[in-house]
């Protein structure tokens, strides 16, 4: 398959040679055509032994990914929602690309909590307070 370079992030995207693809027939739309074509798409990519990702995101893929691999460090993505194999393809590489930029995303910053400066804390317990009182006046009792 000679199709766009299915970027990752920034300048990194999925190898060509290091997809490896498997067709079967598909349950999917299609009618009699499916009986006919292998239309399902299996894409699997060994995460593990790969060169085009930097060091850093591999580690952090393949323990984010950790429960989806198979073989000893490969990702499989399958698709089957079109008739045509090509769009199928299509859809796989897509899914691939995203799951493995979703799992190479660097991790949240920290939250630092921050103290509650003192006017707005007095401002809330005066405000509280005059709540309160309003509420005691509701009542009938003047005791």
């Amino acid at each position: 398959m000679s199709g766009p370079p299915y970027v990752i992030r920034g300048s990194v995207s999925l190898p060509e040679a290091e997809l490896m693809w498997r067709f079967s027939r598909s349950s999917g739309p299609g009618g009699q055509h499916v009986n006919t074509t292998d239309s399902q798409v299996e894409l699997r990519f060994d995460l593990a032994n790969t060169k085009a990702l930097p060091p850093v995101w591999q580690e952090r893929a393949l323990e984010r990914l950790a429960a989806r691999l198979v073989d000893g460090g490969v990702i499989a993505v399958r698709a089957s929602e079109h008739r045509s194999q090509w769009r199928n393809r299509e859809t796989a590489a897509v899914r691939l690309a995203a799951l493995l930029a979703e799992a190479t995303a660097p991790p949240p910053r920290t939250r630092r909590t921050s103290k509650v400066p003192r006017g707005i804390n007095e401002r809330r317990l005066r405000e509280k307070k005059r709540r309160a009182d309003t509420k005691k006046g509701r009542s009938g009792r003047d005791w």
